[in-house]
């Protein structure tokens, strides 16, 4: 079984300007990401796609390998996760190479690890999936939830008000950090979320959104509590 860790890191970023390379408590934030992928040990490549020559070059610099450009196609606000890895996939065939499995890595996970990228990759193998997806539990229960009605809160769903939170229905989200792909699936379905999907469940402390410079504050305390850095 032949694999490959794409890590996907275009130059533009307009919330957060050159998101995928701004220093995470003491270097890049991508290298956190390309740690993790050379340190799994399981990868026969670890690349970085991108259309930016700085990024390319801090990710050749951390250990990854970047043997060609994204289009610029690909390259704008609209491209979708599963466009990226899709083109990856068929410029590695056009030179001759294959691969069984792939794992996307976005470049803004630092809290993502080693050992969770192998474990997810070898749940995805193990159960035959078409793609691993790790999820968190929501921390407050989305049956509790209310809306604004005419100016006054009601409850979305009243029967479940009085309900303990244990006795209600886990609901999950996708963490936002990896996907573990089934090659030959993917390239047939061309979505990141197939039909047969396996979860890999994250404790709430390993995921932290980065959207804006507030996530960015938070993420890099929680990084530096859980480091013992502070």
């Amino acid at each position: 079984m032949r694999t490959v860790a794409i890590i996907t890191a275009r130059g533009g970023s307009k919330r957060i300007p050159r998101k995928n390379i701004k220093e995470f408590c003491g270097k890049p934030i991508i290298e956190y990401s390309i740690d993790a992928a050379l340190k799994a040990g399981i990868f026969d490549e670890v690349m970085v796609s991108t259309d930016d020559a700085e990024i390319a070059r801090i990710a050749e610099e951390a250990g990854a390998k970047v043997p060609f450009f994204r289009s610029a196609e690909n390259s704008n606000d609209f491209a979708t996760t599963a466009e990226v890895v899709d083109e990856v996939l068929q410029d590695y065939m056009a030179r001759g190479e294959r691969f069984d499995l792939a794992c996307c890595i976005y470049p803004t996970a630092p809290f993502v690890t080693a050992e969770a990228i192998k474990t997810a990759m070898e749940t995805l193998e193990r159960e035959m999936a078409d793609v691993c997806i790790p999820v968190v539990k929501f921390s407050f229960p989305p049956q509790r939830c209310v809306v604004v009605n005419e100016g006054r809160l009601v409850p979305k769903w009243p029967e479940c008000m009085k309900m303990r939170s244990q006795d209600l229905e886990p609901y999950y989200h996708d963490c936002g950090q990896f996907y573990c792909l089934n090659v030959e699936a993917f390239l047939e379905q061309k979505v990141i979320w197939m039909k047969d999907i396996v979860p890999f469940i994250q404790d709430e402390s390993t995921v932290q959104d980065i959207d804006t410079i507030e996530d960015w504050k938070i993420a890099e305390l929680k990084y530096k509590i859980m480091n013992k850095l502070v």
